[in-house]
């Protein structure tokens, strides 16, 4: 459904578009041009139904629905951490009727090791907003004889190393940055953040990566944060510096972005990224984003979105030590 052409239900419309447009801090005369959608809008979710991705594009769909009147269908496309669907997304016209939402990291992954066999690049598409990142924390159990990444590598200095959990590849990347200058932090394959936090306070572990199951045990004591793994602090512990404040220029940042394919006129572009960006602002899909990721939605458009996976790419490549 596309918007609708009676003059009362239009003014209706657009006064409810621009005031959340307004709310945003966006643009309203840029935002609500003369472009409106044909015909239902795909949203494609680059994983399968049920995770945090499929989640949280099918709250933003149907809040975005909602507030245009336009019919939003969401569809997964899983498959190589998001690169099949992206590879397809590429392909389609570039009309605005379909657009998709995967996760940076295994992206960017794909880009910096094997370029050759992926059939996009970052120019391949038009940006329109990031969701939110998913906060990843460094921590140990509140007992252990550090409290930041200097007293950790100090720790597996003197001792036989240090047992630090892991359960994504960038994670153990960062860890052989650490170690760069002859560490001794010895990286632990784990299967979930739940089995990582398990075997941290079972003193199976120095310290750990984790996603959120530990910020419960940092409540309670039993856990500590000795670093911010992502590229800025965490909204639940302002005070733990990031990794790269602690003297290391890496970060791993998976961030929830959307996309479309390349070739958006500015109208276009402009109208879908103000009603996703309003769309993450409805009390739903920010209760789901704090709920899941523990963190408030990043409100970047176009420009910062883009300007994010560019990063991406140069840290991504610092991990993979190219």
């Amino acid at each position: 459904m596309a918007w609708p052409y009676c003059r009362g239900g239009e003014t209706t419309m657009l006064k409810h578009m621009i005031g959340a447009a307004l709310a945003l801090g966006v643009s309203a005369g840029a935002a609500w041009a003369d472009w409106a959608p044909s015909g239902p809008i795909k949203l494609w979710i680059g994983f399968g139904a049920g995770g945090e991705t499929d989640t949280l594009g099918r709250l933003i769909g149907k809040e975005m629905s909602d507030a245009t009147g336009w019919t939003v269908v969401v569809e997964n496309k899983p498959g190589g951490g998001g690169i099949a669907m992206f590879t397809q997304l590429a392909t389609v016209p570039a009309d605005g009727q379909t657009i998709g939402m995967g996760v940076s990291m295994p992206v960017l992954v794909n880009l910096t090791v094997r370029a050759d066999q992926v059939p996009f690049t970052l120019d391949s598409f038009d940006y329109l907003a990031s969701v939110a990142s998913a906060q990843l924390a460094i921590v140990a159990r509140k007992d252990a004889p550090f409290d930041d990444l200097a007293g950790l590598l100090d720790h597996a200095a003197s001792s036989d190393g240090a047992l630090v959990g892991f359960d994504a590849k960038p994670q153990e990347l960062l860890l052989n940055v650490l170690n760069k200058d002859g560490g001794a932090l010895r990286p632990v394959s784990m299967k979930s953040s739940a089995e990582l936090v398990q075997n941290l306070l079972g003193g199976h572990l120095d310290a750990a990566f984790n996603a959120g199951t530990h910020i419960p045990y940092l409540d309670s004591g039993e856990l500590k944060m000795i670093a911010s793994a992502n590229a800025g602090r965490h909204s639940y512990a302002p005070d733990t510096p990031t990794v790269r404040e602690q003297g290391y220029d890496i970060y791993v940042d998976p961030v929830f972005y959307i996309a479309a394919p390349a070739g958006l006129g500015d109208d276009v572009q402009s109208v879908l990224s103000d009603a996703l960006l309003a769309a993450m602002n409805a009390d739903t899909v920010r209760d789901a984003i704090q709920n899941a990721l523990h963190t408030e939605p990043s409100g970047d458009g176009p420009e910062a979105t883009r300007a994010m996976m560019d990063d991406g790419m140069k840290n991504v490549a610092t991990l993979f030590g190219k």
